[in-house]
């Protein structure tokens, strides 16, 4: 089983890494022909970047639209961050100080996460226009997430998992060392589950993680009376 889930990590690192890759790479040459940015918006570059900043921080434009989606995509995202940082234990040795810091906060992060993502998919379950336009898709994926999180707290609260051994086990993946993963059945679905998650992450809507960048309706300033909009292909076609 340890060789297995060596293979599957090293493929699905593989396959997420060069797939996020390639997908920023469509974003960052798809030209932008119109000047879009959406009003009221910044007239300069110090402007387009704070306001890029509050909305990848703050969600600013979802707290603007609805209280209780911004609440739990904001209490999702944020745990699902501090729930991230919090697995760099696993990956160093020593542990950096902060890393061991975030600890405590991340083991309850866990539960603010499963509790996020349950409210999104109430949401779309229990609201009539939400649950019209939402695909099998968007409720797999949630499924999925919800699977991770609650196998992840399992481990923690049910059945205690020998986290030295998985963190030797990965340290040994690391060096391409392959060593022993306990067999503990919440561990096996949380790592298979995460794997299944870095493989399609490239090719679902959870690229909006780094879409968002690429928004013309975010990241343009509101300048077509003072300076002429030109996309790349437009501007190489006037040459």
């Amino acid at each position: 089983m340890s060789i297995l889930f060596a293979i599957l990590f090293y493929l699905a690192t593989l396959l997420f890494v060069v797939g996020l890759i390639h997908r920023i790479r469509i974003y960052a040459v798809t030209p932008a022909p119109l000047k879009i940015p959406t009003t009221p918006a910044p007239k300069t570059a110090t402007g387009v970047m704070l306001r890029m900043t509050r909305e990848v921080v703050f969600f600013e434009s979802l707290f603007k639209a609805n209280l209780w989606t911004w609440g739990l995509g904001w209490m999702f995202h944020a745990s699902l961050a501090l729930v991230l940082l919090r697995h760099l234990r696993y990956f160093t040795d020593p542990v950096w100080g902060w890393v061991a810091f975030i600890q405590p906060f991340g083991l309850y992060a866990g539960i603010t996460l499963l509790l996020g993502l349950s409210g999104l998919w109430a949401r779309r379950l229990l609201v009539e226009r939400i649950r019209y336009i939402s695909t099998p898709s968007d409720h797999l994926m949630l499924l999925l997430l919800i699977c991770i999180a609650a196998s992840g707290l399992m481990m923690k609260f049910a059945v205690h998992t020998d986290v030295i051994a998985v963190k030797e086990f990965f340290r040994g993946l690391m060096h391409f060392s392959i060593g022993s993963l306990p067999a503990d059945a919440p561990l096996v679905l949380h790592l298979f589950l995460v794997f299944v998650l870095l493989v399609i992450f490239p090719f679902s809507k959870l690229l909006h993680a780094p879409g968002v960048f690429f928004s013309p309706t975010r990241n343009q300033t509101d300048n077509p009376r003072e300076k002429r909009h030109l996309s790349s292909w437009a501007a190489k076609s006037e040459n």
